[in-house]
């Protein structure tokens, strides 16, 4: 059988996602649910809203399996105290004819970027952040991205998204927007005077506004511990992760246009791609009910 390695993240929602579109490609779904529901027990452990007598070594040598099956490692938390965490480590499944080694890193884009992988999941938004050329226009989908990387900065592309989509979104008080204005990107354009956002997303903040609109804008930062709709609520206008808006909502302000889908994406390594790992490329995104799907 092919063997094909994909780094894949160690934790969270976009690890949850890939389980699941390994699964409905016809991977082991006891496997996925074994292994989501193995993580979120962990982290409600971590978030103490578990409580479990045995101790993180019994927990982890419970949890791995060394015949095929899932294998977990050891990680420290950046919660007080940075406690230990049981993260997702590697497991093989069978996907259309391919044994597939998904392989957890801590940053799966950052090694396909040194040419460990050719393949390898991780959020659109570290893509952003890190090679997507900053331009004058706006980036306004997942399918400009390619466009905007540097082929001589990396050979890491985008294939596809899975379509487990929030999206960064407008959000600004009452008085912030023109009595019958629209908060939209040319609301932006026109506005000067503190912009509140993530400090981790500036660059993506830059890239999907365009440099032409940040002209006239202060960004302005959460401080520590407050809540980003409660910020942005006192700087009167900012840009932040949404998935119904009502806790935006709940902070009086008004929401806006979807700026940029953050979403677990499917990238490969042009300089490192064989006829396998193409072909499976294609497959882990065929299919996906989304209108993001790059090359798929």
């Amino acid at each position: 059988m092919r063997r094909v390695s994909v780094a894949v993240p160690r934790k969270g929602r976009p690890l949850e996602a890939v389980f699941e579109r390994v699964a409905a490609r016809g991977g082991d779904t006891d496997l996925a649910d074994d292994v989501i529901s193995t993580l979120q027990y962990e982290k409600a452990l971590t978030k103490g809203n578990q409580v479990d007598d045995r101790g993180v070594y019994e927990r982890l040598a419970n949890y791995s399996d060394t015949d095929g099956g899932p294998e977990y490692t050891l990680l420290r938390d950046d919660r007080e105290g940075f406690p230990r965490r049981v993260v997702f480590d590697a497991c093989t499944v069978t996907v259309d004819g391919y044994e597939v080694q998904l392989v957890g890193r801590e940053e799966p884009f950052r090694a396909l970027r040194k040419h460990e992988f050719a393949l390898g999941f991780d959020s659109a938004d570290l893509v952003l952040e890190e090679v997507v050329g900053l331009e004058p226009e706006p980036l306004g989908s997942l399918a400009e991205v390619n466009e905007r990387i540097d082929p001589r900065d990396t050979d890491v592309r985008v294939v596809g998204g899975l379509g487990d989509t929030v999206h960064h979104t407008l959000l600004a008080d009452r008085e912030a927007v023109d009595v019958g204005g629209s908060l939209d990107r040319a609301f932006v354009a026109d506005y000067e005077g503190p912009f509140c956002i993530s400090p981790r997303y500036e660059r993506l903040v830059e890239a999907v506004l365009g440099t032409s609109a940040i002209d006239g804008l202060e960004f302005v930062y959460p401080t520590d511990g407050e809540e980003e709709e409660a910020a942005i609520a006192a700087a009167g206008a900012g840009a932040y992760l949404t998935v119904t808006g009502g806790t935006a909502r709940d902070h009086g302000l008004l929401v806006g246009e979807r700026l940029f889908p953050s979403e677990t994406v499917l990238l490969e390594n042009t300089g490192e791609l064989d006829d396998d790992a193409r072909a499976l490329a294609r497959e882990l995104v065929a299919g996906v009910e989304t209108d993001l799907a790059v090359e798929a």
